[in-house]
């Protein structure tokens, strides 16, 4: 039997559930390695083979995408499966050049395959982009779930950045769960507003096994997706996130048309912020791409804990890392905030970045006025103190998910900005989810 040779493209999540679902136990193809991508310090690892299945007693190893090419010779790579989002359909076709370049073909990840069906009733919130507003969004749906007496949990995509074999399946009830299972900065602020919220959250490396055990504790489960990725999840009620900050980049990205044509939902988000000439394109949009779906409108207001130690003061604002990075914003709720409550003077740290927070500056040159919280590790949470430390500033506004007060040791006045959802107007999500219930009665 012909054996064909695989390399799948990643970025420690996706990447992992392709696998799973579509080669792990295939006596006929051999998967040779994952590459890794826009998330610091993740190669250079195995994918455990007591998670890679029969015919890998050593594992998989996890290489840098830039080997790309040398890795398809190496290897005598036959496909490739390109497995990550949030990254323009030019970057895709980059890639795809390269691969063919090496005479190798390839592929994008099959979802039908990727998507497993759940015992339960799935609520998937998915996005165009990071940073539209999913997690507020799914947080709203929470509550109303809550509030209809409902046993919902939140199923995270995965971020397993850390011991993939620990990580198989992870469950989080209370704040002690993010610290016992020593959670990145990134998966606190996905992970603590869901806890705060009063949901149990659950991730992990092997996603039918985690669906296995959400199941056991929900009558509906709430899919809380990645940057734009699809759902893994088949959903019954299918909510997409846009923004009008970022109009048309439903169209341009990676795999955001595939969420914005199946979306039975729409939600365009931060009208507030938006100018009338971007949320007409998005209405285009949607009208030409997916004229059935329901249109929400909904604002993203920001509360900020005491606007006193922002007024007058020089401030040095902090945002959620991949929003600004990947997401290609340049600000977040910590700069709106900050401006919003009179702050004299926006300190820009970009003098005062070390390690892998000045690498990241130099990656991405049009990050705005404000710190990228990326923390992965303990290497790059001490890079944050240090960095912090340096800024001559008054006050730090922390605009991040998770409160990095408790996380860091910050010697300057802090203070945190959070965001809600705020529908407008009618059709509410609450009007549909009520629809929606009454289905599965």
């Amino acid at each position: 039997m012909q054996m064909k040779r695989v390399l799948i493209m990643g970025a420690a999540g996706k990447d992992f559930h392709v696998f799973n679902t579509c080669y792990r136990n295939k006596a006929d193809v051999r998967v040779v390695c994952f590459t890794a991508t826009q998330i610091p310090n993740i190669d250079g690892r195995r994918y455990p083979p007591e998670l890679a299945g029969d015919g890998y007693p050593d594992g998989i190893p996890i290489e840098p995408e830039e080997r790309l090419e040398e890795l398809i010779k190496l290897h005598s790579v036959d496909e490739v499966v390109f497995a990550y989002s949030d990254v323009t359909l030019d970057y895709v076709r980059d890639r795809e050049m390269r691969v063919i370049g090496q005479k190798a073909s390839f592929l994008l990840a099959p979802t039908k395959q990727l998507t497993l069906k759940s015992k339960k009733p799935i609520v998937a919130v998915c996005a165009v982009r990071t940073g539209c507003g999913k997690s507020q969004t799914s947080r709203h749906i929470v509550g109303l779930l809550k509030a209809r007496d409902k046993r919902t949990v939140v199923v995270r995509h995965p971020m397993p950045y850390g011991d993939l074999l620990k990580q198989r399946v992870q469950r989080f009830a209370t704040l002690d769960d993010l610290t016992r299972q020593e959670c990145s900065i990134e998966e606190r602020e996905e992970y603590e507003p869901h806890i705060e919220n009063g949901a149990t959250v659950f991730a992990g490396v092997d996603m039918k096994d985690v669906l296995d055990a959400a199941e056991q504790e929900a009558d509906v489960i709430i899919w809380d997706g990645g940057n734009n990725d699809v759902p893994f999840y088949r959903p019954d009620l299918w909510i997409v996130v846009v923004d009008p900050l970022r109009a048309g980049h439903e169209l341009t990205y990676y795999p955001s048309l595939e969420n914005f044509e199946g979306a039975h939902v729409v939600v365009i988000n931060k009208i507030d912020s938006a100018r009338e000439s971007d949320l007409r394109i998005l209405e285009e949009n949607i009208a030409q791409h997916n004229p059935s779906a329901k249109v929400v409108r909904a604002n993203s207001p920001v509360q900020v804990s005491d606007a006193e130690k922002i007024k007058g003061k020089r401030v040095l604002v902090i945002e959620d890392g991949p929003t600004l990075t990947h997401g290609g914003m340049k600000f977040g709720a910590g700069l709106k905030a900050a401006r919003e409550n009179g702050a004299s003077e926006i300190v820009d740290p970009k003098g005062h970045l070390v390690g892998s927070l000045a690498e990241i500056a130099q990656k991405y040159p049009d990050l705005g006025p404000v710190l990228p919280a990326i923390g992965y590790g303990e290497d790059q949470i001490r890079e944050l103190e240090e960095t912090i430390a340096a800024v001559d500033c008054d006050t730090v506004v922390i605009g991040t998910p998770v409160d990095l007060a408790l996380l860091l040791k910050i010697t300057q006045e802090t203070v945190r900005v959070t965001y809600r959802l705020e529908v407008i107007g009618e059709p509410t999500l609450e009007q549909i989810l009520d629809d929606f219930l009454k289905t599965l009665r």
